[in-house]
């Protein structure tokens, strides 16, 4: 439940952070119980998060034993010093995360974040593909729970 309910913004308004954010922190659960955070660079697509990742490591491990997850971003950001606050737009979405398998999905996911993070470049999509798909992992967020929250001075 969230204290600041004149802050609350609606799953739709989250889901518009999370397409527009430059990066944002996924938590996986450690074997141990213990929190595990790292920075990932997320798209919407089809109703699920994605990101991309090399194809092992610790966040890999961690969805493999345990694919409960959270994903939280910031948008739009402002430091105002005067009056001892930020501006800001956040997310912070729950869900499950699996490691994408099927080839086209896994294409049409890689296109989606070229397209977010290197469209100066997109012409090259198809021969980057041919050299890096099979060194690069994909991972989908099935979301079960997103909200949004805003601090605007206006």
């Amino acid at each position: 439940m969230m204290r600041r309910k004149d802050r609350e913004k609606d799953a739709e308004f989250a889901l518009a952070v999370l397409q527009d954010c430059e990066y944002a922190t996924l938590a996986t659960i450690n074997p141990d119980g213990s929190p595990y955070c790292i920075p990932v660079s997320p798209v919407f697509l089809d109703g699920n998060a994605y990101f991309h990742c090399a194809t092992e490591g610790k966040k890999l491990e961690n969805i493999g034993k345990n694919t409960a997850v959270c994903l939280s971003g910031v948008g739009y950001s402002n430091l105002v010093p005067e009056k001892y606050t930020t501006e800001y737009e956040s997310f912070v979405a729950t869900g499950k995360c699996e490691i994408v398998t099927d080839k086209d999905e896994k294409i049409k996911a890689l296109r989606c974040i070229s397209e977010k993070y290197a469209q100066s470049a997109i012409d090259q999509f198809d021969d980057r593909m041919l050299e890096w798909a099979h060194r690069t992992c994909v991972c989908k967020i099935k979301i079960e729970q997103i909200s949004g929250k805003a601090n605007r001075l206006m």
